[in-house]
């Protein structure tokens, strides 16, 4: 037994390297299983900061509207939705927003 041993011992040497890279290609924190698991991840973060920038986009534009010149529209839009107010002989109706 230790003589086959002696013997094989490059052999069994080389196989347990051998299976040891395989498992840490695939599996661990730098494998190919992390890969894609962090690839996907990043595709979700870029998604949520394009989103996060339209909002702000928005946001800015909606500011802009209210600061140096004021946009009397934009200023009796945000009123009517606010307070609810219309004129005479105007029919309001209401709708639910589902946006988050």
């Amino acid at each position: 037994m230790l003589s086959n041993l002696k013997k094989n011992y490059l052999l069994l040497i080389y196989t347990f390297l051998l299976l040891y890279f395989f498992f840490n290609l695939l599996g661990g924190e730098r494998g190919l299983i992390s890969y894609f698991e962090k690839k996907n991840y990043l595709k979700i973060l870029k998604l949520e900061e394009n989103k996060l920038a339209n909002k702000i986009d928005v946001m800015e534009s909606n500011i802009s509207l209210l600061t140096n010149k004021l946009d009397l529209d934009y200023i009796e839009i945000l009123i009517r939705e606010k307070f609810l107010v219309g004129k005479k002989e105007e029919t309001l109706y209401i709708t639910k927003n589902n946006d988050n």
